[in-house]
Parts: C-alpha cells; structure tokens; sequence
C-alpha cells in the first residue's frame, strides 16, 4: 500500500495536517474515552498527551483505507493497557518493598537471643561502668538523660560514658569475633553460653 509521503499528489490519501486536524477535532471524544477507562480525568490527560507525541510521529505511516480516528483509539487503548501494566508492577514494587521491610523491621527471635547473649557476654568484660550504661541506654531503652540522673551525672558526662562503651564493646567484638564484626555473623559459633 502506498503511504501518504510516498504520493502527496493523490487527493484520496489525508495529508499530514488533514490528519492532525482530525485527531485535534477529536480531542474532547478521546480525553472522554479515557477518562471512562482510567477515573481520573489528570491521568488521562497525561495518557492522552503522550499517545498525540506518539502518534504524531508514526502518522506518515497511515494506509489510506485507514480512518485516522480509528487509528488513534487503536492508539489509545494500547497506552490504557500500558498504564494498567506499569501501575499493576509499581504496586507489585511497592508490596514487595513493605514485605521486605516488615520482615527487617524485627530480627527473629532466635537470631535476636543469639546475639543477645553473644553482645552480653562481651559487654560484661568492660569496665563495670561501661557495661551498666550500655545495659541502661541500649538493652532497657532507657534515654540518655534519665541514665545520667540515674547515674548521678552530668548530660554530657552520660552522653560521653555511652559513647566510649560503645566503642570499648566495638573493640571487644572484632578480637572476639575477626571479620564477622565487619561483615556480619548470622551463625555465631562463638560458643559463648547464655548465662
């Protein structure tokens, strides 16, 4: 079949501006066409605006016997069943994402005890004032200020003890533990029992 660039001189065949017309004449019946297909008359016009892009640039290729109407809702309909399948995977994502983040909102109860008794057993090598303001602010979830109260010290002074614990647990953990420190123990065989 001839296309409309290959005989511009035969009077049967829409031109380029006859068929942008057409569909530009069209627009409200496609705006609507969409609209009942998506609910949402913002994303169908969205859709709309990017199936003109597209359509647009593949209008030279209409056959004459085509309707350039008809081709258009052709158009449409693909760019709905495109909407549907990105949104249907977007949700999927989505779903995926908030799985996975549930699942690591909370260790396994196993896991947890494991490491638990592992960190424990190495915090009581500190230095007892060490061990008792990482049992305090991190294990009861006490805050830092009602720890210093506690204590009998200063904000500061508490800020800083539960810092330096930290890293005297750090150090602890990686003589310990060598590499698993640094890249995570999931199978601790420490054999460190729970007391």
């Amino acid at each position: 079949m001839p296309s409309v660039t290959e005989t511009p001189d035969d009077p049967e065949l829409p031109t380029t501006p006859d068929v942008v017309g057409r569909l530009v004449a069209s627009h409200r019946e496609f705006l609507a066409f969409l609209e009942r297909r998506v609910g949402d008359r913002a994303v169908a016009e969205d859709i709309l605006q990017e199936a003109f892009v597209r359509g647009l640039d593949r209008v030279e290729g209409l056959r004459q016997e085509e309707s350039a109407v008809a081709w258009f809702y052709r158009i449409l309909r693909n760019a709905v069943t495109d909407y549907y399948r990105r949104r249907a995977t977007a949700g999927r994502g989505l779903e995926l994402l908030a799985a996975e983040m549930e699942e690591a909102a909370e260790p396994a109860e196993e896991l947890e005890a494991t490491i638990c008794r592992c960190i424990g057993e190495l915090a009581r090598t500190l230095r007892p004032a060490y061990a008792e303001a990482l049992q305090r602010v991190e294990v009861d979830q006490v805050a830092v200020k009602a720890y210093a109260v506690e204590a009998g010290i200063s904000d500061s002074n508490a800020g800083v003890r539960v810092f330096r614990a930290r890293e005297a647990l750090r150090k602890q953990v990686v003589r310990s533990c060598g590499t698993c420190a640094d890249h995570g123990c999931l199978d601790c065989s420490c054999g460190r029992p729970a007391r």
